[in-house]
């Protein structure tokens, strides 16, 4: 299952500082607007030390990781909506991922000019969701005229599409993102139909000073406060210091430097599993002496369609699965260890894939 995030913001916010950390593939990162004329596009590993654990223990041919493509999207800037600087390209570009990466400048630098004059997170945050909310209330008023000339008929369907439409509209209007829109389950797939720019999962990353990147600073503050209503996700990030442990050679020598800084892991990790998050995402994985694999699915996903993301005569032609939880292959160490204590399970059709799950289908075509 392909995922793709796109990362956005003003120009000179450190999208492709934040990029070239993710990718580490040297993206253009210019002191001036529009440096990334052309969206750059690189594929990253998800890190997951379950994988790391399973190779140990297996001891496999081979290791595949799951992968998540990233977008660094051209800067925005007013007027995009209506074409102004790249902003047809931009708007064409977010509208082909799954989810957004907003980055917003937290640090104050005299050397690194901003679009707009001073550092302000807030009013950066409002210009982009503005040009956004204009263009998908473009979207919803010609959505609606098609089904206002329906609804003259009497169609009682299309009646209920002009008045959610129109409702929403209403909400867009006052500057909220279709996000946080309260849709019911009934009008649910009415809304995803309509594709709105405003409705993609978002995650902000607040682009801090490295001295603030434990404890915020009062733009990050700030910040927070203001998007605590919204369904959304934040991390802080100092761009430029994921960049420098990004160009480390070892993972010996970045985990050193994270851990100097008092952290855990890299900025970049965390990102890339909260995007995970957002999408509701879920991984399993098989292994064998030929490969470990980690495998993307969607949380609910049964185990004929987990199986279907492999190949999908392993869906059709699905008999059952053997699923050994993740905690008891640590534990006893070898599936043949697992499957003398009897701990492997034997699930049908209706069995519910959980996040970790070692897996072997047995199907038939």
């Amino acid at each position: 299952m392909a995922l793709k995030c796109g990362i956005v913001g003003l120009p000179n916010v450190g999208k492709s500082t934040l990029f070239n950390a993710l990718t580490n593939a040297k993206a253009l990162a210019a002191n001036y607007p529009f440096a990334t004329k052309e969206p750059n596009v690189g594929m990253i590993t998800v890190p997951d030390p379950r994988l790391d654990k399973l190779e140990e223990l297996v001891n496999p041919q081979r290791v595949q990781p799951t992968t998540v493509e990233i977008v660094d999207i051209a800067g925005l800037i007013k007027g995009a909506s209506k074409g102004e600087g790249l902003g047809n390209q931009f708007l064409a570009n977010i509208r082909e991922v799954d989810a957004i990466v907003h980055v917003v400048r937290c640090f104050e630098d005299g050397n690194i000019v901003h679009v707009e004059g001073t550092v302000d997170p807030v009013r950066d945050k409002i210009i982009i969701d503005g040009e956004l909310i204009l263009k998908d209330l473009e979207t919803l008023e010609k959505r609606t005229d098609k089904y206002r000339k329906t609804a003259k008929s009497g169609n009682k369907e299309d009646l209920r599409k002009v008045e959610f439409m129109t409702n929403l509209s209403k909400f867009m209007e006052e500057g909220n993102a279709a996000r946080a829109f309260e849709v019911s389950e009934d009008d649910r797939e009415m809304f995803e139909d309509l594709y709105l720019l405003t409705a993609k999962p978002i995650l902000y990353v607040c682009n801090i000073e490295e001295a603030s990147v434990l404890t915020g600073n009062e733009h990050t503050k700030r910040f927070a406060e203001f998007v605590a209503k919204e369904n959304s996700e934040i991390l802080l990030v100092c761009a430029g210091i994921e960049a420098e442990i990004a160009e480390l050679e070892s993972k010996e020598e970045r985990m050193e430097f994270v851990e100097a800084m008092g952290l855990t892991e890299p900025g970049v990790n965390r990102l890339i599993r909260t995007c995970y998050t957002l999408l509701n995402l879920i991984t399993y994985f098989t292994a064998g002496e030929k490969e470990v694999r980690a495998w993307t699915i969607t949380k609910g996903f049964k185990a004929p369609q987990a199986a279907g993301v492999i190949h999908t005569d392993f869906e059709k032609g699905f008999i059952r699965a053997e699923v050994i939880k993740y905690e008891d292959f640590v534990k006893y160490g070898s599936e043949a260890a697992i499957k003398e204590v009897g701990k492997m399970g034997v699930e049908g059709k209706e069995y519910v894939v959980v996040d970790g799950d070692i897996m072997h289908f047995r199907f038939n075509v």
